[in-house]
């Protein structure tokens, strides 16, 4: 099956659909002002040497010099043959003995700068792949601790080992992405590192400080590390920049990747074109509709999601088991790609349409777990439990989408639903009369939405009055357009 990638930038974000069989399966947004510095490498200047507080202060190039405190200053030990620490920070030596005026040091940023406050710097070094952690100065083979079984650490640990050059000096950190990943995945993330590495090292000898060396990778430049695969039929940036950008990177790092990189010329936008600008609409909203009549509703909280399948105006079949059957069977691919789509992580909770045959059951059971195969995140599934329900884990690897889209709404505070125009008055009537047994004004004024004034004037018109004359207040209202439906003030005049 032929997958296409698309690349679309802009200025302020790139945004990356995965298509296959004419379809969006997944949705990456990188927006410019959230990426940030944190992992940036500098080769930065020594500006000021605060002996008092053992810091220092280093120009980096940034509009405040950045802040770098002796204990995350890293300094290598020699290498003692095991497992454990191979490098340490230097509190015990006064910083002054470590840095000076005007020196030339590289460092990278581990906190970007807050209000007043300049960033965060360490000279300890360290370069995320996809599957590994580069640390240049630092000869170790970590692994990463949600890695639990200590066999497979082991065999993970001697497979990085055995593919490392005998001239490495460098250790790495094994995450666990890397657990189903086959020998060339691992070689590709290792040489990727090293090249990375070799650059910095080359920049230091030949840039002036204050200069950025390397920056975490933008996500069209993660595309051509981590995206593509033997499926991957061509790759299409919207943007000549950009293209010619990336095809330096690929060029350098990724140069198998190079023949299936193509620049989409075409005067219709390219989202446009696939229709997934129509697609994101839809993965923003609660329910999707199956191409045999039946839908699924997606509910996304704080702590789990909640996809719920039901038939709708599916009734084809012989009987009513076997529409539920096909019901459920189509559900099952169109949840693992609405997973992927939305990017939904965490705990999910799936309740197909109640079936009582358990070879049914069983068969779409095994179509969910074959449709979650080609998921690039860790995914656990659980069998039916007792009340008919699937239980899975998808790992949070990123924001999901509507989190990135979207905000919470200013009407209904998250609740998914407002109060009724009725409601909202009756709330109002209530809150009148409690004030007119406290307060002695000469008129009450209600300010609130048009829809509530408009049901005061209209169906609770009797209501209103009926409490002017119990209370022996004249009762005004005022439209306020920039309220929402459940906002309302009452003003005593």
């Amino acid at each position: 099956m032929n997958e296409d990638i698309l690349i679309n930038i802009t200025p302020q974000e790139t945004r990356v659909a995965l298509i296959l069989q004419g379809a969006v399966q997944e949705l990456h947004i990188e927006r410019t002002l959230s990426r940030g510095l944190a992992g940036n490498v500098y080769l930065g200047k020594v500006v000021r040497v605060l002996p008092g507080m053992q810091s220092a202060f280093i120009d980096i190039g940034l509009e405040r010099a950045a802040f770098l405190h002796v204990a995350d200053i890293w300094e290598a030990k020699p290498h003692d043959g095991q497992h454990g620490q191979h490098g340490q920070s230097t509190p015990q030596v006064p910083i002054e003995k470590l840095l000076f005026d005007g020196q030339t040091i590289t460092v990278q940023v581990i906190k970007d700068p807050i209000g007043t406050k300049g960033a965060r710097l360490s000279t300890q070094i360290s370069i995320a792949g996809r599957m590994l952690v580069y640390l240049p100065q630092d000869k170790h083979i970590g692994i990463s601790q949600r890695i639990e079984n200590e066999a497979e650490r082991e065999l993970l640990r001697s497979k990085v080992q055995s593919l490392l050059p005998p001239e490495e000096k460098g250790g790495f950190i094994i995450r666990t992405m890397a657990e189903d990943a086959s020998d060339a995945d691992l070689q590709m993330d290792v040489e990727y590192l090293r090249k990375t590495w070799a650059s910095i090292i080359a920049q230091t000898k030949t840039k002036p400080a204050p200069t950025l060396m390397y920056q975490d990778l933008s996500l069209a430049q993660r595309v051509l590390r981590d995206f593509v695969s033997d499926d991957t039929s061509n790759i299409q940036v919207d943007s000549r920049e950009n293209f010619q950008m990336l095809q330096e990177f690929g060029t350098l790092y990724t140069p198998s990747v190079l023949p299936k990189l193509m620049h989409y010329r075409g005067e219709r936008p390219l989202f446009d074109l696939y229709g997934v600008e129509e697609e994101i609409e839809r993965a923003l909203g609660r329910r999707v509709d199956l191409k045999s009549g039946g839908y699924l509703i997606v509910d996304q909280t704080e702590a789990m999601t909640t996809i719920d399948v039901n038939t709708g105006s599916f009734v084809n079949g012989r009987n009513f088991d076997d529409t539920i059957f096909k019901t459920n069977l189509e559900a099952a691919h169109a949840i693992a790609r609405q997973l992927r789509l939305r990017n939904l992580g965490g705990i999910i909770i799936l309740d197909f349409i109640d079936m009582e045959n358990l070879e049914h059951r069983s068969a779409v059971l095994l179509e969910l777990n074959k449709a979650l195969h080609r998921d690039r995140t860790k995914i656990s599934v659980s069998n039916f439990s007792a009340l008919g329900l699937v239980e899975m884990t998808r790992k949070r690897t990123r924001e999901s989408l509507a989190h990135i889209l979207c905000e919470t709404c200013p009407a209904c505070k998250g609740k998914g639903q407002v109060k009724t125009s009725r409601t909202v008055c009756y709330e109002i009537l209530r809150e009148v009369l409690r004030e007119a047994k406290q307060f002695n004004p000469r008129e009450f004024r209600i300010l609130a939405a048009q829809v509530v004034v408009d049901m005061f004037l209209e169906e609770e018109s009797q209501h209103l009055a009926m409490l002017g004359d119990f209370i022996k207040k004249p009762i005004s209202l005022q439209v306020q357009t920039d309220y929402q439906q459940e906002q309302y003030d009452i003003i005593l005049m």
